[in-house]
């Protein structure tokens, strides 16, 4: 996800053939059919025309597997990382069904406003995606929602400049070619302080036991990351800089993850490079870069007046089927194990590299409150190397304040 996604809440009406009335309960004029009213929200990729209009694709098709509904589908754009938000503020407002990033379950649990899934659904929903994934969507044991891709970010590459064996290691691509990363971004920055043996609320799960980003651990961190910033084939991302710069040449390799998919094989054709994160060379040593992970998700509005439909259409917008049109009309990764196991997925350079940075070189984002407490202290950090305020000198110092910061409610 990008962390700070936004969302437009323009809500409008697309009553496609056959899609017609609104409210509830029964109708003769429609052979006695249930007429049903569902507001669907998705980001606005999903809707839009370019994309092959996924949403309501997928939403009439379910509507034609269910006859025994007259549906009206009311659809509005919120992004995933935004509709938590929304939700949670007046969740009777709200959509009936939507998508959202597994980082913001807690902002929904806590307003009530997030239905959880049992039964033969959550049976379902078991039956088709990994423990590790699941695992990102439940909390105190309950199932909140039907995953749809993982969430993550790894590597794009220019295979002309960088071998196989030189993107097992940051330091080595840095003697080669010029790397891009996104220092300023505290979704990715934490990526080197948890490789080198930080952790946040134990194991990701533990209020109580806070984030230890402290001690040496994490000062050689921040001394290696002010060299870093210093290599003259190093260069910080923002705002879109490292795509520019594999477009002009002027950059090799960059850092971000499959929304980035399209515009990076624009610029490297047959160059492109996807690959989990590289090790990075800390005192002699080499440690693992470690990204932040996690899944997006199908939710269903607890307060919505057709549980039934709502429901069944939540699992039919996560199904192996949805999945598989998301994957080819946005190149939306899918997590569906039944997808995973087909040779042409699974050999897709893009979909490896998602699936092994989530299995072996990220942890699952933490999703508790206190998580919120996080992201300003970790981008300061990273502005601060960016602009000289944090030294050699005062990198201890730097380092502590940032993990005080984590840990207090004051930001």
């Amino acid at each position: 996800m990008k962390k700070r996604g936004l969302a437009m809440m323009l809500a409008f009406v697309l009553a496609a053939t056959g899609l017609v009335g609104c409210g509830n309960g029964t109708d003769g004029a429609s052979g006695g059919k249930e007429k049903i009213r569902l507001m669907v929200w998705s980001p606005s990729e999903d809707q839009s025309k370019d994309s092959g209009e996924w949403l309501q694709t997928m939403c009439e098709n379910f509507a034609d597997e269910h006859p025994e509904w007259d549906i009206t589908f009311v659809y509005g754009v919120a992004d995933e990382a935004s509709a938590a938000g929304q939700v949670a503020q007046d969740a009777e407002a709200s959509a009936d069904v939507f998508m959202y990033a597994n980082d913001t379950i807690t902002t929904m649990t806590d307003a009530n406003a997030l239905a959880k899934f049992g039964g033969k659904y959550r049976e379902e929903i078991e039956s088709t995606n990994s423990e590790e994934v699941l695992a990102s969507l439940t909390k105190d044991g309950e199932l909140y929602g039907v995953p749809f891709t993982t969430n993550t970010w790894f590597m794009y590459y220019d295979k002309s400049v960088f071998s196989e064996e030189d993107i097992k290691n940051l330091d080595t691509m840095l003697e080669k070619g010029v790397v891009s990363f996104p220092m300023t971004n505290s979704w990715y920055l934490p990526a080197f302080y948890i490789g080198n043996g930080c952790t946040l609320f134990g194991d990701g799960t533990d209020e109580s036991k806070g984030v230890d980003f402290s001690g040496e651990k994490a000062v050689e961190v921040t001394n290696y990351l002010i060299d870093l910033e210093q290599n003259p084939n190093f260069r910080i991302d923002a705002d879109g800089s490292g795509i520019a710069g594999l477009r002009d040449g002027s950059i090799s390799a960059i850092f971000s993850g499959s929304w980035d998919a399209n515009a990076v094989k624009e610029a490297l054709g047959d160059n492109m490079g996807v690959a989990a994160l590289p090790t990075f060379t800390l005192n002699g040593e080499e440690k693992q870069m470690m990204a932040y992970a996690g899944s997006k998700a199908i939710g269903v509005n607890p307060n919505c007046d057709d549980m039934a439909a709502a429901v069944e259409l939540a699992v039919y917008l996560g199904s192996a089927e949805a999945q598989r049109a998301h994957y080819e009309l946005r190149t939306v990764i899918p997590c569906n194990t039944e997808l995973m196991a087909e040779q042409e997925i699974a050999a897709d350079p893009l979909v490896m590299a998602q699936n092994n940075t989530f299995n072996y070189t990220s942890i699952l984002q933490p999703f508790v409150s206190k998580m919120n407490n996080c992201w300003t202290p970790v981008e300061n950090m990273g502005k601060g190397i960016r602009n000289g305020s944090v030294t050699h000198d005062n990198a201890a110092e730097q380092t502590e304040s940032m993990n005080e910061a984590m840990n207090s409610d004051g930001i």
